[in-house]
């Protein structure tokens, strides 16, 4: 079986199917809205071993949409190789797929509110954070026409800023986090999307009951080709951090002061699911693999990005932009993948085993 798909659709037929033939529980939260194609969109959960487990072990897919490929293809894959069957006896496993499946199925890292999931776990009772740089930018990051003249101008003034604050400014700037404009890039919404509300629904009712939970969250688009950095979200003087560290391995870095390729962004899901557990010992990791570089990355977001909010997503540029952005989220290439699946795997091994490590 290759375990990527070419699409949504697939990707979750195979989740299923490969899920029933191997004995899990399924179940499944149906999206109101449907697919490209009117297919139906939803999040799919496969559970295994006892709801009363005191260990649990959590694979997370599709936070941001078109990356969901990844992790859909190393959830399946751990199914179909049976590694369920290397789970303690007083352990269970529960894989989520496809949590933002709108923008799974329409290739949009956001969902259908062109909300970032992971700028969405804010406290939205409070007022929201500020994002001064961002402000700096943002109608250049974002603008209305994207005619290869304003393409130019908004690339140089972008290359300008850059080039006077720096690459790492620019990416905190953007990809930190805004919640004032809501046709903008890395936009954290107004308040709690579906997909958070339907984890939040999920952690909460069938973790309710672990003692310790490990959990990978798999994403791409940053970093070198084919190499899948491991993220903690914890502060390095966290306990927490060396804990998860001495399973994932000493290359895991830190999402806070530096040192990782993903910048310290506010509303991410896995800090809020570590707090959503206060009576279990929760270690997190996102697995981040690299596809191309990030100029082209960061160019086919500000593509999608005009398409869906000043575009028309069914005209005939949507096809080349959706390609754009496809591919600066997934890679067809059996070596990239290859790498990806086996670095995937890799991840929820250590996990596994990271559920019988000492709590110290």
């Amino acid at each position: 079986m290759n375990y990527f798909s070419i699409d949504y659709a697939q990707a979750r037929n195979q989740f299923v199917e490969v899920a029933g033939a191997n004995g899990a529980h399924l179940d499944s939260h149906l999206h109101a809205l449907k697919g490209p194609r009117g297919e139906n969109l939803a999040v799919d959960l496969a559970w295994f071993g006892s709801r009363d487990a005191k260990r649990a072990f959590v694979a997370l897919s599709g936070v941001h949409g078109v990356e969901g490929f990844f992790g859909s293809a190393v959830q399946t894959a751990w199914m179909d190789r049976g590694e369920y069957r290397r789970l303690p006896d007083d352990a269970c496993a529960l894989l989520i797929h496809a949590i933002n499946p709108f923008g799974f199925a329409w290739l949009r890292r956001t969902n259908e509110d062109n909300v970032d999931l992971n700028r969405n776990w804010i406290n939205f009772a409070s007022s929201v954070p500020e994002n001064e740089k961002y402000e700096e930018i943002a109608a250049d990051v974002s603008p209305v026409d994207w005619s290869e003249a304003v393409r130019a101008e908004t690339g140089s003034r972008l290359a300008a800023w850059r080039e006077r604050n720096g690459m790492p400014a620019y990416l905190q700037a953007v990809t930190s986090g805004q919640w004032r404009h809501a046709d903008g890039l890395f936009y954290g919404g107004s308040g709690p999307s579906w997909s958070r509300s339907v984890l939040t629904e999920i952690v909460t009712t069938l973790l309710d009951r672990a003692q310790r939970v490990v959990m990978v969250d798999f994403h791409t688009g940053l970093g070198l080709h084919g190499y899948a950095e491991p993220i903690i979200h914890r502060r390095r003087d966290d306990p927490g951090f060396s804990r998860t560290q001495a399973w994932i391995g000493a290359t895991a870095t830190s999402i806070y002061g530096g040192g990782s390729i993903s910048a310290e962004v506010r509303g991410d899901g896995i800090s809020a699911i570590q707090n959503m557990l206060p009576n279990a010992l929760v270690d997190a990791v996102s697995l981040e693999c690299g596809v191309l570089s990030i100029d082209k990355v960061d160019i086919a977001l500000r593509a999608d990005n005009w398409l869906h909010a000043h575009g028309d997503p069914g005209s005939s540029d949507a096809a080349d932009i959706k390609k754009l952005i496809r591919a600066a989220f997934h890679s067809d290439e059996p070596l990239w993948q290859g790498m990806a699946l086996g670095q995937g795997l890799a991840a929820c091994r250590a996990a596994m085993n990271g559920m019988s490590q000492p709590a110290a």
